[in-house]
């Protein structure tokens, strides 16, 4: 293939940067609640005066009202693009946080949490699909990882929250810490109607020319942008040779929908099959491998290791938000220059060895309820530390980064769903059931227990997930066992449904 005689273009990859960014700005609201609940916790408890059964389900019911926003976004996002579906989410998010912060009682908090829940599975469903699909091939790793990204700024700044507000009245102080939720999401909803739709979405829909605009904006060459659309024209079906600024690509007989979840969940290709036993393990252990308990229950955490005093509880908390937030910009730097299984399998092995270590201080101060043992505290202190590093530069982000690169673009947003409610089902399992878990076999024993599911974890990421740096959306197949027969096969089943040019007035 000749090289290009066109100047490649940075500033179209800092336009691209910018459209993941405003992107991924999405999912601060997923990291805000997660923050600003650990704090917020301590003094819904004492105000509403509620068991610990009670607040386990208010912490984790979200995660299980998500559910119902990432399949519905699956299907928002094919209807309406990938850009109007991050508005969407932000709106719902909007008022599920005015609603908790005007809940006047428990059933009004549930009520917001429900409504929250919602935008919140919208939000970690869109945004990583969206800037997939908006990013260049070289760069998509560090783009795709900005939704990581922003969950870590949302949860420090719910820390900072938790501390802002802590010396407000009772009553007053976490309806504050939660209503103010608001405020990132209605700027979100404003700032993304700057960014464009996606490309591939809009091939999708049968408007080439706005699709080849935009790939012009966010590819470094003409020719690439050139070569882009012509795979995703293939990979949506539409034949080689038709084109033209808007074409008519009318609903498959079979029903479009329908069919994607019979490729998906019900007679899958081996390939196929693969590609969703990967997203949904890699969901699966990230939140498995016990991250919500660490990081929504930290000051829960810290005060079994010896810290009671509430403002200390805050202080330390704030350093565990800081420290996820400052590593995980490195893996921005580093995982389209390393790859996605380097920093996956040594994320993973640093998190095995922190969960043991944050096991161990636990157990031994457990033991010594009436003495403080510095070493162990230390201990304690050290593991949420290192445990939250090493899942920032690995674990966390390629649950934004892997799956969204991976699945073919006919069953991407509903395969990408998938994953997340696994997810969210998991998330909401754990932090539902970690204090019930901490009272039957003690706060050091859970950790420990996490660390077994982290080592499985290592295991499956080891044999199961390939290398997909460098990689086109449309090459991802082959990387999985899909054989090009089979991507043709595909390719010719969406071009027998008439596919037209668009007459012109």
């Amino acid at each position: 293939m000749m090289a290009s005689a066109e100047p490649r273009k940075k500033s179209n990859v800092k336009y691209a940067s910018m459209c993941a960014i405003l992107a991924s700005m999405a999912v601060i609201i997923v990291g805000y609640d997660i923050g600003v609940m650990s704090g917020a916790a301590i003094y819904i408890k004492k105000d509403l005066k509620i068991t610990d059964v009670q607040l386990e389900i208010v912490m984790g019911i979200l995660n299980i009202y998500s559910l119902i926003g990432s399949f519905a976004a699956g299907r928002t996002s094919d209807w309406i693009g990938r850009r109007f579906t991050v508005v969407f989410a932000a709106a719902i998010f909007f008022a599920g946080s005015l609603l908790m912060g005007f809940a006047v009682n428990y059933a009004m908090l549930m009520a917001g949490r429900f409504v929250a829940g919602v935008g919140v599975g919208y939000a970690i469903m869109i945004a990583p699909v969206y800037t997939a699909e908006i990013s260049p091939a070289a760069v998509r790793g560090s783009l795709t990882s900005f939704p990581e990204v922003f969950i870590n700024f949302g949860i420090l700044l719910g820390y900072v929250s938790n501390f802002a507000f802590a010396r407000l009245p009772l009553y007053l102080g976490w309806r504050v810490m939660l209503g103010i939720g608001a405020a990132p999401s209605a700027l979100l909803g404003l700032m993304v109607f700057v960014v464009p739709e996606s490309p591939r979405w809009l091939v999708m829909k049968g408007r080439l020319a706005d699709a080849r605009a935009v790939l012009e904006k966010t590819t470094e060459t003409p020719e690439e942008a050139a070569e882009r659309l012509a795979d995703i024209k293939a990979a949506a079906g539409i034949p080689k040779d038709l084109d033209g600024d808007v074409i008519t690509v009318p609903k498959e007989r079979n029903g479009g929908e329908k069919q994607v979840w019979k490729e998906l969940i019900v007679s899958p290709t081996p390939a196929i099959r693969r590609i969703l036993l990967s997203a949904v393990g890699l969901h699966f252990f990230q939140q498995a491998s016990g991250t919500e308990s660490v990081v929504l229950y930290s000051p829960r955490v810290f005060k079994s290791a010896g810290i009671t005093d509430d403002n200390k509880l805050l202080g330390v908390t704030c350093a565990v938000g800081a420290t996820k937030t400052l590593f995980i910009l490195v893996v921005t730097f580093l995982v389209d220059r390393v790859g996605r299984r380097p920093l996956l399998l040594s994320s993973v092995g640093g998190m095995i060895i922190s969960l043991v270590g944050l096991g161990t201080g636990l157990t031994v101060v457990g033991h010594h309820p009436d003495a403080k043992i510095p070493w162990a505290v230390a201990l304690c202190i050290l593991s949420v530390l290192a445990y939250v590093s090493f899942f920032s530069i690995g674990l966390g982000p390629m649950g934004s980064v892997y799956p969204s690169e991976i699945f073919p673009l006919r069953v991407r947003a509903l395969g990408f769903a998938v994953g997340v409610a696994s997810n969210r089902v998991t998330s909401g399992v754990i932090s539902m059931t970690f204090l019930s878990l901490s009272k039957a076999i003690t706060i050091g024993g859970s950790f420990f227990l996490y660390s077994g599911i982290a080592a499985l974890a290592w295991v499956f990421f080891f044999t199961y997930l390939p290398e997909t740096r460098g990689q086109t959306l449309e090459e991802m197949g082959k990387l999985f066992g899909m054989e090009d027969t089979d991507m043709a096969e595909t390719e010719n089943t969406a071009a027998k449904e008439k596919v037209v040019e668009m007459p012109t007035s």
